[in-house]
């Protein structure tokens, strides 16, 4: 995927000798306690080491002194397409320039919050077809270069013969671009045959399946991990907020055949989205799934549309959530909008070490417990470069109690070219 060089924001410092795609992140800290330069060249990172070992001509030069460095996250479950409409007046537009300007603007401010690859759910079929769909692919090509957006096409049946045209419009989706199957089984007539028809083409095509259900019904579970079992690149079902609704043996169970098949399980933290038309009372039971070694990551679903008219699609706020209300460790909360989150999504392993994509997230901070709880300042870096950058400046007024207590505030940055 090309490179569109677009200026990048923020204190970078460029010598007239620099490699261009050279970029030194100086005196970041690491969730280690280290304190390290980390070199970045051609996409990767290229070397990490101590405060002032990392030589390189002239490289260009960005300043982490108290920022958290961070593989980045990715957003594993948003709707571009329905975005930012829960504030429109009368009908949402699903002209192909409308859908196209929401789903970037979406993808933007979920870069702006971290994530640097999104997996966007696009609904097709009905009175709007394609359209969706080639208004989400359009907004990728004019991302390239600052985030990574792949397409799920879901389609609303495809059983009977009501579902003879999901059937041959989700093949055209795949041919246009769509990358991932998806579809709510729990809304067709004939769950089971739904479930068969995106198997079976996901196998035809070599594609990845990403489902929407409540999981609320432990056979349907059951028959879904007996009939995804094997299946490569992977299946993800999700939210699953009913599963808080079963017994606790029965989700034990579910979680057992969940696992063996390998199944994976997206949550959302921070509220549901439409496509279900219901709502769960709360998120899937996370450390219930974990402990029975389910692969959990961790989305943000509806972004202010009608699934959460205040959604705000940050992951570290979905990370946040299951720190404080799901009975996970700050670390492992992260670790389900990032390492999980780019694993279900098929991308790359990421760790702040040589080799390793230079997919980065800084944070102000120097723990993660205390990032999850005032992640206001951000440089988020997608492919070796600064792409977004957050800053956030927390004044006290002129008062001795202020300065006597040293009281913590998010700092100002240098300024920088």
């Amino acid at each position: 995927m090309p490179d569109s060089h677009a200026p990048e924001p923020g204190a970078a410092h460029h010598g007239s000798a620099a490699d261009p795609t050279t970029l030194l992140l100086a005196g970041a800290r690491l969730t280690d306690g280290r304190t390290v330069d980390v070199r970045l060249s051609g996409g990767r990172i290229q070397a990490v080491g101590t405060v002032g070992s990392l030589p390189a001509p002239s490289p260009s030069r960005v300043d982490l002194t108290g920022y958290l460095l961070l593989p980045a996250p990715a957003e594993p479950h948003a709707h571009g397409d329905t975005a930012l409409t829960a504030d429109t007046a009368g009908p949402v537009s699903y002209a192909v320039d409308e859908v196209q300007r929401r789903a970037t603007e979406a993808a933007l401010l979920q870069l702006g919050h971290g994530a640097t690859a999104v997996r966007s759910h696009v609904r097709i079929g009905d009175v709007h077809g394609l359209t969706p769909l080639e208004a989400v692919l359009q907004a990728r090509r004019s991302l390239r270069g600052l985030t990574d957006l792949t397409a799920v096409a879901v389609p609303r049946l495809l059983t009977g013969v009501a579902g003879a045209d999901g059937r041959a419009m989700l093949r055209d989706a795949l041919k246009m671009g769509a990358a991932v199957v998806g579809g709510c089984p729990d809304l067709d007539p004939d769950p089971t045959g739904f479930l068969e028809a995106v198997l079976e083409l996901a196998a035809e095509h070599g594609c990845p399946v990403d489902l929407h259900t409540d999981g609320d019904d432990p056979a349907r579970l059951a028959r879904l991990a007996a009939m995804a079992g094997g299946l490569r690149p992977g299946v993800s079902i999700g939210p699953c907020g009913g599963l808080t609704r079963l017994p606790l043996d029965v989700v034990t169970r579910a979680a057992d055949q969940l696992a063996a098949a390998g199944v994976r399980v997206t949550c959302l933290p921070q509220g549901d989205c439409a496509a279900l038309e219901r709502r769960g009372p709360r998120p899937a039971p996370v450390r219930l799934l974990r402990t029975g070694g389910v692969r959990v990551a961790a989305g943000s679903g509806a972004l202010r549309d009608a699934g959460n008219p205040v959604g705000r699609g940050d992951p570290l706020e979905a990370a946040y959530l299951l720190a404080s209300q799901g009975g996970l460790r700050p670390a492992e909360a992260y670790d389900t909008v990032s390492t999980e989150a780019r694993e279900a999504m098929g991308l790359p392993e990421v760790r702040v070490e040589a080799g390793f994509p230079a997919e980065l997230l800084a944070v102000r901070g120097d723990r993660i417990a205390g990032v999850l709880s005032l992640a206001y300042s951000r440089i988020v870096i997608h492919r070796g470069r600064v792409v977004a950058r957050t800053s956030a400046v927390r004044e006290y007024c002129d008062s001795a109690v202020a300065v006597a207590l040293d009281l913590p505030r998010q700092g100002r940055m240098e300024p920088g070219p």
